[in-house]
């Protein structure tokens, strides 16, 4: 069964603490915050935004990906303040292999906290059970201990290293046995 992604509305996911829900144009000061962070960057392999331009341009790149079908890109809410801490998404994806890539990012100040443990076991169980996944991938830099522990939790399992990013994976058969246990 091929990959199914959503095209009448995005989807809105929930948990104990957290609302996932699409980015607007009104993120664009957070989404800046965000991706102009060094400590974030520097795990992401990718260049600072430099102005609040960047950041809105960004929000309109992955609201036309999504319109597309090409993203999933969920902005990570906390439901008691309402404020936007970070975002996971699905990008990357392959229709023929049934697979995506999943990324994610959270602001310095809410990591060690669950946070992302919390949204990727929802974003990974939505992945499985709605869009029909395979497998999902992730490539996070060899030294970025905290997002290699949290896929390894996720019983992600290494599949060798491409570009100085190592290649984590996980299928469906190996996510639904971890869930029987």
């Amino acid at each position: 069964m091929p990959i199914q992604t959503p095209h009448v509305q995005f989807p809105e996911l929930q948990t104990p603490r957290l609302f996932l829900r699409a980015l607007t144009t009104s993120d664009d000061h957070t989404i800046f915050a965000l991706r102009s962070n060094d400590e974030v960057n520097r795990f992401i392999g990718r260049t600072a935004a430099q102005t609040l331009a960047d950041a809105a341009r960004f929000i309109q790149e992955r609201m036309k990906d999504i319109a597309a079908s090409e993203c999933l890109y969920w902005a990570i809410e906390l439901k008691s303040t309402g404020r936007l801490i970070g975002t996971i998404c699905y990008w990357n994806l392959n229709y023929n292999e049934e697979s995506a890539e999943i990324g994610y990012e959270l602001m310095p100040d809410m990591q060690g906290k669950g946070i992302m443990q919390e949204a990727i076991t929802t974003v990974i169980a939505w992945g499985f059970n709605e869009m029909k996944l395979e497998t999902i991938t992730a490539f996070p830099l060899r030294e970025h201990d905290k997002s290699v522990r949290l896929l390894e939790k996720n019983r992600f399992s290494s599949n060798g290293i491409t570009n100085g990013h190592l290649v984590y994976k996980l299928n469906r058969q190996t996510w639904r046995t971890g869930r029987d246990l």
